[in-house]
């Protein structure tokens, strides 16, 4: 039986093209701090038309492959996570797979998982649960998440973003899974869905999606509460995790999950909640939970408590969603990668919780554990592969006028047939895929960036 089953490696991409949300705040006509205050943020990446999810797949995951130095018939099972429907029925596995063909390797299982922004957390655990499992061959699973969040022009538009992280799963990992520690939380409900196959855009209710989102942290919380206790027959508390990282469509809401993590610790009686902090509490404790959803003066008090624990356990995973945005998908383990980013020298022997959701609605809480590992496949390595600083940096900057033309020339294009791109790929970074064409039968056809003189190399 494989131990300590878990992640090995980790690439992620996202696009080189963005905006700063101050800016796009003062175009839009937004009352200043808005998009920064208001929803926390501070950069948006965005697709240019070269870009899509399946070319930010292919980017990550080869750039995965040969930094790390894997050889692609050591790959047994690929899976991928997304909302991003470019095809009903090709999965976008599929479009990876010249990548293992070429090597002689079409023995691969898997295929996409969507719904909404968990695809991610449920591809990795099938993944997770394959290397675990008696049907497992000996070789690496391979998870992908990819998304390209975009909206209609309005109050929902600074919360897109883009991008692909790439996860290679299997035994001896430095990130491994406490497999008993996870509990999940799946009900029905209209908070954001995607009912039109002719646009991109979703149609969401922004006030039902926040509720929703903290229901499902509640009753997940409750769950992973009560199977760590049953196991380690002690209370769990927040003080248990190290780190505790979320997914992120914007960074205000998660300041107020975090916030209302503290709160049930505080109804919990946890021993760490001390006497300053229940009393600003206190006058809540009355509260039904419908009516605790709604009250913000709850919010705000379980905030100030929440503070200094949110600024150790939870800002360090802040980073990349904070400038780059929702990724869907992605935007929990690009949270994750931020957090690795930010402490991978002090995180072996540390234990994370992260809370996966995804609309409509289907959640998860689970544990990790870090361990230093063995190169390649260790923390710091991971760290220095996934070169998140040089990335955020070495990105452009688009005027709003020039992120508003591309965002109406998307939405004609989308499902569309018959065009070529511009092929414009100088922002691209060398061994980045792109997109070419998209042919009378709506097929869609990539090539590389070449890494040397700037030639271009042969898509598939």
């Amino acid at each position: 039986m494989a131990k300590n089953v878990g992640i090995l490696a980790m690439e992620i991409y996202f696009p080189p093209t963005c905006i700063q949300q101050e800016v796009l705040e003062a175009h839009d006509g937004a009352s200043k701090g808005k998009y920064t205050i208001g929803l926390g943020q501070d950069c948006m990446a965005f697709c240019s038309e070269v870009e899509d999810v399946i070319s930010m797949s292919m980017t990550a995951v080869v750039s995965l492959l040969e930094k790390y130095g894997v050889d692609p018939k050591q790959i047994g099972r690929l899976e991928v996570g997304s909302e991003t429907v470019l095809d009903k029925s090709k999965s976008i596995k599929t479009f990876l797979m010249p990548v293992f063909e070429k090597c002689g390797n079409s023995d691969i299982e898997g295929v996409d998982s969507s719904n909404a922004c968990y695809g991610g957390t449920a591809a990795l655990f099938n993944c997770v649960n394959w290397v675990e499992s008696s049907s497992w061959d000996g070789r690496y699973g391979l998870v992908v998440c990819t998304d390209s969040a975009v909206y209609a022009e309005g109050p929902a538009r600074p919360t897109g973003g883009a991008a692909a992280i790439a996860m290679l799963i299997g035994p001896n990992a430095p990130i491994a899974f406490e497999s008993k520690l996870r509990a999940s939380h799946m009900a029905h409900a209209y908070d954001f869905y995607k009912p039109d196959l002719a646009s991109e855009y979703p149609v969401v209710d922004g006030k039902l999606s926040q509720t929703c989102y903290l229901m499902a942290l509640d009753a997940c919380y409750k769950g992973f509460c009560q199977k760590y206790e049953k196991q380690e027959r002690k209370q769990f508390s927040v003080s248990d995790a190290d780190y505790v990282v979320f997914h992120s469509p914007y960074n205000k809401l998660v300041q107020k999950s975090f916030a209302r993590l503290i709160f049930n610790d505080f109804v919990r009686n946890a021993s760490y909640i001390d006497e300053a902090a229940k009393e600003k509490l206190s006058p809540f404790s009355s509260l039904t939970n419908d009516e605790s959803y709604q009250s913000r003066d709850l919010e705000k008090a379980s905030q100030q408590v929440a503070k200094p624990f949110y600024d150790a356990k939870v800002q360090p995973s802040t980073l990349i969603p904070k400038q780059v945005g929702n990724m869907y998908t992605a935007s929990l383990y690009a949270a994750f990668a931020s957090l690795i980013h930010n402490k991978g020298n002090t995180l072996a022997g540390q234990r994370v919780i992260l809370f996966s959701y995804g609309s409509g609605l289907t959640s998860t809480m689970f544990s990790l554990r870090f361990t230093e590992g063995e190169h390649p496949f260790s923390l710091s390595n991971i760290v220095t592969v996934m070169n998140v600083a040089e990335k955020l940096k070495s990105r452009h900057e688009l005027a709003p006028e020039k992120f508003v033309d591309l965002m109406q020339l998307m939405e004609h294009r989308y499902g569309g047939k018959d065009f070529v791109t511009n092929k414009d790929i100088s922002l691209l970074a060398p061994g980045t895929y792109y997109l070419t064409e998209v042919d009378s039968k709506y097929r869609r056809f990539y090539a590389k960036k070449a890494i040397a003189n700037g030639t271009l190399a042969n898509g598939h």
